[in-house]
């Protein structure tokens, strides 16, 4: 499920399409129950790559979901599922509807579930900081 192509760095996941089938169903399912540690390590890994930091995917990390770094933390050593870590965030930042483009050729504004598009903001941001963009542009302060 994790995308490993070179030629592809910007996509975490395989075909992060607007599911609607029994089977896309079960493929968003198993992203939802993928380990949160392994995930968020690859999007960590993929800023790293391209120069940016650890600190910075954590800061666009709390700015949508609410989280403290102390319960990041936490989670990183913690048996708790992507979807998990997104279904416990009690402060979703509003603004994160106003995040578009695309992630995998698929425009994130039109995934219709809404937790897979909560998964989605997240890697857009990550996306954004691995094209360099000013931290202010990407928390739209």
């Amino acid at each position: 499920m994790i995308d490993g192509r070179a030629n592809n760095e910007r996509c975490v996941f395989f075909g992060a399409k607007v599911r609607t089938t029994k089977v896309d169903l079960m493929e968003n399912e198993k992203v939802f129950a993928m380990s949160f540690s392994k995930v968020y390590g690859l999007l960590i890994a993929k800023a790293e790559r391209k120069g940016r930091t650890k600190a910075e995917v954590e800061e666009v990390t709390f700015w949508l979901t609410g989280y403290s770094a102390q319960q990041i933390d936490e989670f990183m050593d913690s048996e708790i599922s992507y979807g998990d870590f997104f279904r416990q965030a009690s402060a979703m930042n509003p603004n994160r509807e106003k995040i578009t483009g695309v992630v995998c050729g698929i425009r994130v504004e039109n995934v219709e579930n809404s937790l897979m598009r909560d998964i989605q903001y997240l890697d857009k941001l990550v996306d954004k900081l691995t094209r360099g963009k000013a931290m202010e542009k990407i928390l739209r302060e």
